[in-house]
């Protein structure tokens, strides 16, 4: 349902029937950034801190695993610009594939902006062609090039070919100590964050863990739009882009919605909607990603109306 070429990116706009406020409360309790409210503009701002469901779900989650201390911030170098410094990891396997039969994904964070993009893989192997992907879309759309990549010591990263492409690249590639991840602490920490955020949506709606990679990707998604410490007062897009993102366009991840069907495309007597669940945004189009429950496909709207308080019952046969 998700394609492994298709990386989280862009201010997209949509138009829709209702819910920023209820959205933007709903993912904050995922989240855990009570700063939320000021990712948008002050008009969106007075919308989410005048509204009671917001100010109530600005909570941590109940349960947190314990961490070991990380590494004192001050020993970390910052990057000055874009694309000076990529943090990576790989997450997987998942014990559940997802619907395109991925088991893994990949996070690339620009240490400058905070901005993240994630893929999918069915294996680890597939890392070093997802890497140059990556570096060919971001470059492009920079216009600057990689100076540095900070992974681990998996055999993903840490192998002849890879360091041979990064060496003709004029990348200089960085890699952990054995047993010491925390110098990797920026993508073990998106990591963390991410597949947190991605279990919280994933249950608050009931959804079948075979959504994973849909949770995940809406997920990086929501963080690329919300404000983070690491880049004072805006967003990783807009360090990234230096376009300020809209909230007007999200909806509560898992929500059972209806699809419009165009008239060329239905019968006089036929249902004018399609009911679905919504699992995210298009980076390809502006519109919805939306599974029809009838055809159990995946399909892009952006004619499409929303109840964000109910919930598939997953046990129907229909």
């Amino acid at each position: 349902m998700l394609s492994n070429t298709s990386p989280i990116y862009g201010p997209h706009s949509y138009e829709s029937t209702r819910g920023p406020v209820m959205a933007m409360a709903q993912e904050a309790r995922s989240l855990q950034l009570p700063r939320l409210k000021n990712t948008t503009s002050k008009e969106n701002d007075d919308r989410l801190t005048s509204n009671p469901s917001y100010r109530g779900s600005l909570r941590s989650l109940s349960t947190r695993k314990q961490h070991k201390k990380p590494f004192p911030s001050g020993t970390s170098w910052r990057a000055k610009a874009v694309l000076e410094l990529i943090h990576t990891d790989v997450c997987g396997p998942m014990r559940t594939p997802s619907h395109e039969q991925n088991r893994y994904f990949i996070l690339f964070i620009d240490d400058y902006s905070r901005m993240t993009w994630v893929y999918f893989m069915r294996e680890k192997s597939e890392v070093f062609k997802v890497f140059k992907k990556f570096k060919n879309l971001v470059e492009k759309q920079s216009g600057r090039s990689i100076k540095v990549l900070r992974s681990d010591r998996g055999k993903e990263y840490n192998n002849s070919e890879f360091d041979k492409f990064c060496e003709e690249e004029g990348i200089e590639h960085q890699t952990t100590v054995s047993y010491n991840p925390q110098q990797n602490g920026v993508s073990e920490r998106k990591n963390r964050t991410v597949m947190e955020m991605a279990r919280s949506m994933l249950q608050e709606k009931h959804l079948p863990k075979a959504f994973w990679a849909e949770a995940v990707y809406t997920a990086v998604y929501l963080l690329n739009r919300c404000p983070t410490k690491a880049v004072q007062n805006m967003t990783p897009i807009e360090a990234w882009s230096g376009k300020k993102p809209s909230a007007k366009h999200l909806r509560v991840f898992g929500s059972i919605c209806y699809v419009h069907i165009p008239t060329e495309k239905r019968h006089k007597l036929e249902e004018k909607t399609e009911k679905g669940i919504f699992l995210g945004y298009s980076t390809q189009s502006k519109g919805y990603r939306i599974y029809n429950l009838k055809t159990k496909k995946l399909i892009i709207s952006r004619d499409v109306e929303f109840n964000e308080d109910a919930m598939w019952n997953w046990m129907k046969k229909k």
